[in-house]
């Protein structure tokens, strides 16, 4: 298991693994509430959306997928313009429509979350390797996202 996750709208765990599933326990009485085959390799982070019944999973596979629980968990989308893992994602606290995702191409993307097919925004390029975390300041003021890479640096952006 390498990501868990609270969905406290539906008293449930996500929890991204190793198998390339997503397993979604009860967390009331620890029941398997589903499993499902996500993702080809790794799955290294989930990411639950703050107002929509979304979980996004990101891989080795090189992909980020979009699920909605409310429709039995159905993949409503696929975001693949990385050409390496996907370590981390983050929601963006001052727009719930987009989220960023850490990769180890050396880059951070910006995403448009959309049931319909879309590349990056954009892409964040300054690491001279991996990027293998990150996230968004939560401060009203501050546009800002901060990012840690295999190039033992540490990277704030003003996006």
């Amino acid at each position: 298991m390498r990501s868990a996750k609270f969905i406290p709208k539906k008293q449930w765990i996500v929890v991204g693994a190793d198998d390339g599933c997503l397993h979604i326990y009860n967390y009331n009485t620890s029941e398997i509430v589903k499993e499902i085959s996500a993702h080809g390799d790794y799955i290294r982070c989930v990411l639950v959306h703050s107002t929509l019944p979304y979980v996004l999973s990101c891989s080795d596979d090189l992909s980020i997928k979009l699920w909605d629980w409310e429709n039995n968990w159905k993949e409503i989308n696929t975001y693949d313009d990385h050409e390496h893992y996907i370590m981390d994602m983050s929601l963006n606290p001052k727009d719930t429509n987009t989220f960023a995702s850490a990769s180890l191409d050396k880059t951070i993307k910006i995403w448009h979350i959309s049931t319909s097919k879309a590349n990056s925004h954009y892409s964040l390029v300054g690491h001279q390797a991996g990027v293998n975390c990150l996230d968004y300041c939560h401060m009203a003021d501050r546009p800002y996202i901060v990012s840690g890479g295999d190039d033992c640096t540490v990277k704030v952006w003003d996006y």
